[in-house]
């Protein structure tokens, strides 16, 4: 997926309901289709309610009227509330028909459209979605939905994601956009924090990270965004952001958190990515061309202290591991030229996490005034 090729006009062009409508049936999840079904069984099953509750004074009065008028001229004058009540029924259902997941089914068929039309595919979501970035393990009733995948030159997947927090009146749902681009090889969890979406307390991100474990960058770099990296993996988040891929992400991802994590590279927002906006669709195909030029050399990096933990010794190889000299002692053998495996040691895999300093004043705060509201009420 590149710029060059962006065609959007699929995201705004007429659409035919029928069809539309059409497509959705087949592929939309099954929870939301018999989401669809209770909408419209409730709304009809109130509808009944009403009509049986006011329409039934209003069909005793034209029966009434009926009675006392005698004759075929009667009996019109009371089949007509119920005549009348039997089409306003059949109306009511057509229209939730037409209604009810119209704009889903729309959306859906247009981004379907959309993705073909960028050699693309469309997926209309699932439930727990398996990936390793830190919005994933959030809270519950997660689901994914308005995938667009691309295969070439390698795997991105564009989506909207949201998960629950708390319950009852507490219950707060949670909104992201994201990106997830496969890599060759996995990498150090590594995080990219944006300034330029942080709230009044900070970070937007549902994570919070040991401050050791933040690394300042040359140049700009910093005022764009925090990185962070697992300790110890300083030189190895220098390598791998360079000033010309940190040039990329200040140029088109400063909007956007970003974390590496295994052999993926994570894209976040605070809303949705996948949408009917043409602009933002562009803004997104830029973006992540403009990425993918670079990460490539990324496939490279590997990750020394694989053969040191493999040796079982910290910090250099075991004498016992060490290559045989060859008969020619200045010419290295082939276990000498052997690089690391791919991978990361346990060490890079994850960063530690940490509690955000704002939370725990807020709970020692509590505390303060639980305390003084204790002692005042013993007196």
């Amino acid at each position: 997926m590149t710029a060059a090729s962006f065609d959007p006009r699929a995201l705004t062009e007429p659409v035919d309901r029928r069809a539309a409508r059409a497509f959705w049936r087949g592929v939309r999840p099954q929870g939301q289709a018999l989401l669809a079904k209770i909408v419209a069984g409730v709304v009809i099953a109130g509808f009944a309610l009403v009509f049986v509750g006011v329409g039934s004074q209003v069909v005793g009065t034209f029966l009434s009227v009926g009675a006392s008028v005698g004759g075929g001229f009667g009996t019109a004058v009371a089949v007509v509330p119920i005549l009348f009540g039997l089409l306003l029924v059949a109306g009511l259902v057509a229209v939730l028909r037409s209604v009810v997941g119209s704009a889903d089914a729309i959306r859906a068929y247009r981004l379907d459209r959309f993705a073909r039309a960028n050699g693309m595919t469309y997926d209309p979501g699932t439930g727990d979605p398996p990936l390793p970035g830190m919005i994933f393990g959030q809270g519950h009733g997660r689901r994914s939905a308005s995938l667009v995948r691309g295969q070439r030159p390698r795997f991105v997947e564009i989506g909207n994601y949201t998960y629950r927090t708390g319950s009852g009146k507490e219950e707060t749902t949670h909104r992201w956009g994201y990106v997830a681009i496969r890599l060759d090889a996995p990498l150090p969890n590594i995080v990219l924090d944006a300034a330029g979406n942080n709230g009044l307390f900070g970070s937007n991100l549902p994570e919070r990270f040991a401050a050791a474990q933040r690394l300042s960058l040359e140049g700009d770099f910093d005022r764009y965004f925090r990185l962070y990296c697992p300790s110890g993996y300083e030189q190895d988040a220098l390598y791998l952001f360079t000033p010309d891929i940190m040039a990329r992400f200040i140029d088109h991802a400063a909007a956007l958190d970003a974390e590496i994590v295994d052999d993926w590279l994570f894209l976040y927002a605070q809303r949705d990515l996948s949408t009917l906006d043409p602009a933002t669709w562009s803004w997104l195909f830029g973006t992540i061309g403009a990425i993918l030029d670079k990460t490539a050399q990324w496939a490279r990096w590997r990750d020394d202290r694989m053969v040191r933990d493999a040796a079982g010794v910290a910090g250099r190889p075991a004498a016992a591991s060490l290559p045989e000299a060859g008969p020619h002692p200045f010419v290295a053998t082939s276990a000498a030229l052997t690089p690391p495996p791919a991978g990361v040691a346990p060490a890079g895999r994850r960063l530690r996490r940490t509690t955000p300093a704002w939370t725990i004043a807020g709970f020692a705060v509590i505390a303060a005034v639980w305390l003084v509201l204790s002692n005042v009420i013993l007196r």
